[in-house]
């Protein structure tokens, strides 16, 4: 076998694993399973460490390295397991250096972290990538970390405090990939719409996009990941309104519908701030499509504010919703709080995927006979330019095909090139 790279988690992730894959046949290494893994919530931590054991079922001669978020908060957890060769922390997995010398088998779960201080880390290099394997649309890490400290989250002690790549840096990395073919790129952070803070002149996330569009024409569409929309910049909005070439389709990181629960995560936003974001968004952009990240179940969540959740995906006309069950990660506030009955969780998290799944089919049926430009991922298969998955008569992948709505599943839609 060659390397292989088992990615759990966020877009920010998947960009910096095909990093990870270079940096590991740069320094020699073969027969090697790298694992990168998520730290949000103690499911992502468990399927992680099922596929580990997979791997080494799979590749009993191989050389497995766990990173990520997880193996940054809880090396132990990985170190201690004897599928394991080596723990490396979320500062070094993008490093040459770590992929060298790995001990032998059989070695102590301490002589097999290399695990650092990740709040020492004061700056984000870009990392140059020519392609993603297997992969139609390229992500390019523009910010990492994030200096918030929502009491349900941990991954501030996995990727540190926030740190942005400089807009010249990121400008050159999108005409390197559109260069090497790839038409669509989207911008990956942990707290994206925190970019610049860090940087000279502190130049914010909107500038940035409308900095890359200006300077790579040669770029057909630009995509832009999870943000916080407390934070969006006018020129953001000025983006959204006026360029084409941004896809109107934007995920938030809402989390709650309820204002008393957004306080005691320590967010940044009310319930109304959200609501006239969507509102306004879509004012500029008619067709802007909503996803957005939902937490079922936190600490003190009562009925009435659980309502509050579900209603929110009506009032801010959401379309592609994430719901995480809550479940406490050790170390935070909110896991020190009163919990909600798991049982009860797992109901709310149901109803909510339930009204989640009924405004995407709505969704489906309102584009029936639009005209989109659909991105080919695959044989067959291809994305709207609101990121809705659409069965497609014809096209390569990479190709951006003209095509009309003529039906659709219950999953996607179904489209005939125009």
């Amino acid at each position: 076998m060659a390397i292989e790279v088992i990615t759990f988690g966020c877009r920010l992730n998947t960009a910096e694993s095909e990093v990870m894959r270079q940096k590991a046949v740069e320094a020699g290494l073969s027969e090697a399973v790298l694992v990168n893994t998520c730290a949000v919530t103690g499911e992502a931590v468990r399927q992680a460490k099922q596929a580990i054991r997979r791997a080494r079922r799979a590749n009993p001669a191989a050389r497995i390295v766990v990173t990520g978020c997880a193996a940054q908060t809880s090396p132990e957890l990985f170190a201690g397991m004897e599928e394991v060769d080596l723990v490396v922390g979320n500062a070094d997995k993008l490093s040459e250096a770590a992929y060298q010398a790995i001990p032998d088998f059989g070695v102590s779960a301490e002589e097999k972290t290399r695990v650092n201080d990740i709040m020492s880390v004061r700056e984000t290099a870009l990392h140059l990538v020519d392609g993603f394997e297997g992969r139609t649309r390229a992500f390019v890490q523009v910010q990492n970390g994030c200096d918030h400290r929502c009491t349900f989250c941990i991954i501030p002690f996995g990727r540190g405090n926030s740190r942005s790549v400089p807009m010249g840096d990121v400008v050159a990395q999108v005409r390197r990939l559109v260069e090497n073919g790839y038409a669509e790129v989207v911008l990956t952070g942990v707290d994206l719409t925190s970019y610049g803070d860090d940087l000279p002149g502190t130049p914010r996330l909107g500038r940035l996009t409308r900095s890359i569009l200006k300077e790579v024409p040669e770029l057909s569409r630009l995509r832009i990941s999870s943000i916080d929309s407390i934070e969006a910049d006018p020129d953001l909005m000025a983006a959204i309104a006026e360029e084409e070439r941004l896809m109107p389709h934007m995920h938030l990181s809402l989390q709650h519908g309820d204002d008393l629960i957004l306080k005691r995560m320590k967010r940044r936003h009310l319930r109304a701030d959200a609501i006239r974001f969507c509102d306004e968004a879509r004012r500029l952009r008619p067709d802007m499509v909503f996803g957005a990240d939902i937490i079922a179940g936190f600490p003190t969540e009562t009925e009435e504010m659980f309502r509050n959740s579900l209603a929110i995906v009506d009032d801010c006309g959401l379309t592609h919703l994430h719901v995480f069950p809550y479940s406490p990660r050790p170390g935070t506030p909110a896991a020190r709080m009163p919990q909600v009955e798991r049982a009860e969780i797992k109901i709310r998290a149901q109803r909510l995927r339930e009204k989640g799944e009924a405004a995407f089919r709505a969704h489906l049926e309102a584009e029936a006979g639009r005209r989109h430009a659909v991105l080919v991922e695959k044989d067959g298969l291809g994305r709207t330019e609101q990121f809705t998955l659409t069965e497609i008569d014809r096209g390569v992948p990479g190709e951006i095909v003209p095509a009309i709505v003529t039906g659709r599943t219950d999953r996607t839609l179904i489209s005939k090139a125009a």
